[in-house]
């Protein structure tokens, strides 16, 4: 039981406990999938003048990363437990240096660190753990030999350490130029001597040289933003936000940082608080409570300090009104659960300094005091294990297009765009998108190479640089980093994918712009674009989702996809079996609206009267399938189908 009780392995069991169980359910996801071609595709260096525009000293970490780890979900996803242990693990050993009398705060602080929550993205491995956490590890344990460096005769030593992680810190990326100041407050609680005058004065002789790395790390930041290649986030003024707004979103930190991130869990769980993920997080957070509770035998030792206490209250709430710059200052708003909680990653250990802080302030009874921070540790694993399935439940999303696309579109013409209104998952914009799509249709690509496809959501770019119009020969052009698409809108397949239904290829042949007619605009304009014909229906090798190592399943989609190719093809007697052995086997549809190709292949395999009976089960069903019914047989009348006197029976001629 001894070694359970050892400070790395309980870090250990922390981590295992908010991320373990997810780990082979969880993908890639945002930027992780164009970091991933880039680095399957063009090779770890191409990370170094990839970067150029944006954090140029990122790339020589994604060049190391992405040498070591292929790029696959299920590596990327085990290196995330083993990054977010080393965050727990230097912090621990920070907080040591910095605290050596509360050695079980410093293992408290790290606990709390490993199960953040008010950071919800862990999972999203492959951009996170180069651009943010990365750095943050370098910073951490920069803190730590700065303290070490104090309390050591190898005052050299250690303190060239401590400036050599700054800079692995601070200069990747402008998430975490205020924390410094953070050193400046650490600093001079250790120097309790003598009056304010003469703390800060001794203060400032041992921040000075890391003072000047900090004000160097301006300089360059003024210069790359102002004059150099920065190609990013526009920064805005505080002016330009304007004293109320500004003092909105302070205020909007300080309640978020401070306070709610610590029970965010039970709103959270409110929402669907029946619900089968709900309960297994309730679940895991009543075990960790129960488990830490033997494993944690905090505060037996450490005195009462209410100078103490008041002074971390004090530096995490400094901590986190400077961590919030950054982002405020590019105009980025602080919405947690969401990608836009990444910025609270410079606010973190504010934030668990804020929180220990008050618990040690206001609450004397030692007992209750660890039941606090174990409870605080319970539900930020329930928290990441309830955000863990958000994203396992994109990710499962997420396979079934690649599965589906790859089904209904086994090659396509180089040089097109897949045009798309959204596609149902969360986390994934178009040009992520574009990143999977180049690696199923273009496994051959080179290095120099334009890219061959792009995906392209009409929702977001219709009007910009990227897509300007939804008309013939409008440019469709965009940079991926080092390679670039230029593309036309003459050149297209729209796709359509609901929540709740299969992936397909509209086509404006079929009647598809009136059926979807309802749909937004966005979807609806773009049908008169697309041709099916930049289909290659039977290639040598078929595009595949190689990055999922996994089979395809056998379900209704599954079989709609190769029904609605053959359809395509007019392979209409396919068309028939295909659905007919779907529906043998017991599969169906989730959107009516599949159905509407298998009654047009009913009628032109000379099966009219069941084409007919099918399409009155469908109205009966869902009247307002009529629209899509009635699209279905005017195209039969109009191509000579003897369709006509079935219209007024079905209510079409009303």
């Amino acid at each position: 039981m001894k070694f359970f009780k050892s400070p790395p392995v309980i870090l250990a069991l922390v981590t295992l406990a908010a991320y373990g169980f997810l780990v082979p359910f969880t993908g890639f996801y945002w930027d992780d999938w164009p970091f991933a071609w880039i680095a399957k595709f063009q090779g770890p260096y191409e990370f170094i003048p990839g970067f150029m525009q944006f954090r140029p000293f990122l790339g020589p970490i994604f060049y190391v990363t992405t040498s070591l780890i292929p790029p696959q979900p299920i590596y990327w996803q085990i290196f995330a437990l083993i990054i977010r242990f080393a965050m727990g693990l230097a912090l621990w050993w920070s907080f040591g240096k910095i605290f050596p009398a509360k050695k079980q705060l410093a293992l408290v602080a790290s606990l709390l660190l490993i199960v953040f929550p008010g950071y919800s993205q862990h999972w999203v491995a492959l951009t996170h753990i180069n651009q943010e956490l990365i750095p943050f590890i370098f910073y951490v344990l920069s803190f730590g030999f700065t303290f070490q460096a104090l309390r050591s005769e190898k005052k050299l030593k250690y303190t060239a350490l401590a400036i050599l992680f700054q800079i692995l810190g601070i200069f990747p990326t402008e998430y975490f130029f205020p924390l410094e100041s953070l050193r400046f407050l650490l600093l001079f609680f250790f120097f309790a001597d003598g009056n304010l005058i003469k703390r800060f004065v001794t203060t400032f002789k041992a921040w000075r040289l890391y003072l000047l790395i900090w004000i160097s790390n301006a300089a360059w930041l003024f210069y790359y933003y102002k004059f150099g290649p920065y190609d990013s986030y526009e920064a805005s003024t505080f002016e330009t936000l304007g004293i109320s707004n500004l003092l909105i979103e302070l205020l909007d930190t300080i309640w978020k940082a401070c306070f709610y991130i610590w029970i965010q869990i039970f709103t959270l769980l409110a929402k669907s608080i029946t619900a089968p993920t709900s309960l297994l997080a309730i679940g895991l957070i009543l075990v960790s409570f129960f488990v830490f509770t033997r494993l944690l035998p905090l505060l037996n030792s450490e005195d009462e300090d209410k100078t103490f206490s008041i002074y971390l209250i004090v530096t995490g709430f400094i901590s986190i009104l400077l961590g919030r710059i950054p982002s405020l200052a590019a105009g980025l708003p602080l919405r947690l659960q969401t990608g836009y909680d990444r910025f609270m990653v410079s606010m973190l250990i504010g934030a668990i300094l804020f929180a220990i802080g008050v618990i040690e302030l206001f609450i004397r009874n030692r007992k209750i005091k660890s039941y606090v921070y174990i409870a605080l540790i319970a539900l930020g694993i329930g928290q990441q294990f309830y955000t863990g399935n958000i994203f396992r439940r994109d990710w499962a999303k997420q396979k079934e297009f690649y599965w589906q696309i790859t089904s209904r579109i086994p090659a396509l013409t180089p040089n097109t765009v897949l045009l798309a209104y959204q596609l149902p998952t969360e986390y994934e914009p178009d040009l992520s998108y574009t990143g999977p799509i180049n690696w199923m249709y273009a496994p051959d690509f080179s290095l120099g190479d334009d890219l061959p496809y792009a995906l392209i959501f009409t929702e977001k770019r219709i009007g910009g640089s990227t897509l300007p119009a939804l008309t013939p020969d409008s440019p469709i052009r965009f940079k991926y980093r080092t390679t670039a698409f230029n593309g036309s809108a003459s050149q297209a397949v729209v796709i359509y994918m609901p929540v709740n239904g299969c992936l397909r290829v509209l086509d404006p042949t079929r009647g598809d712009a009136d059926i979807y007619a309802k749909e937004p605009d966005a979807l609806t304009q773009a049908i008169p674009l697309s041709n099916p014909n930049l289909i290659i229906a039977n290639p040598k090798i078929p595009a595949a989702p190689t990055f999922l190592n996994e089979q395809a399943p056998v379900n209704w989609c599954a079989y709609f996809t190769k029904a609605e190719l053959a359809y395509q093809l007019k392979e209409y007697q396919k068309t028939v079996y295909l659905f007919d052995e779907a529906t043998a086997l017991g599969y169906k549809p989730e959107d009516l609206n599949e159905w509407l190709i298998y009654i047009e292949a009913l009628a032109r395999t000379d099966e009219i009267d069941s084409a007919r009976e099918k399409s009155l089960a469908l109205l009966n069903q869902d009247s307002r399938m009529k629209r899509g019914v009635c699209v279905v047989w005017k195209n039969l009348e109009a191509q000579n189908v003897n369709a006509a006197q079935f219209q007024a029976p079905l209510g079409c001629n009303q």
